[in-house]
């Protein structure tokens, strides 16, 4: 089964609806204390030490121009929209495969 990854800029935000509003209001209303921290443990020490930063990092985006043989922006693009996003994948592919590392 093929899925589609849907996603938002700021720009392209569906504008929140008023009851989405309200409940947003009602919730900064609410003092601190009225948090219930019970189902998110506090991280011990030994959590900490493993704990990796910039694994959620996203990369900057450069745009660039590159000279691409025709035949493989043809098959590129003949697969749907979004080709760039498909050359920026497979370079990185391979960059992490020369790295040793894993997707």
């Amino acid at each position: 089964m093929k899925t589609k990854t849907v996603s938002y800029t700021l720009e392209t935000l569906p504008a929140l609806t008023e009851a989405q509003r309200a409940n947003l209001r009602a919730l900064a209303a609410r003092p601190d204390s009225e948090i219930d921290f019970s189902d998110i443990p506090e991280l011990t020490d030994e959590q900490w030490k493993a704990a990796e930063r910039g694994r959620f990092y996203r990369p900057v985006k450069r745009q660039i121009t590159a000279r691409v043989d025709a035949d493989v922006l043809e098959w590129l693009k003949a697969q749907g929209k979004g080709y760039q996003s498909r050359i920026n994948a497979i370079l990185r592919r391979e960059m992490l495969a020369a790295l040793g590392r894993r997707l």
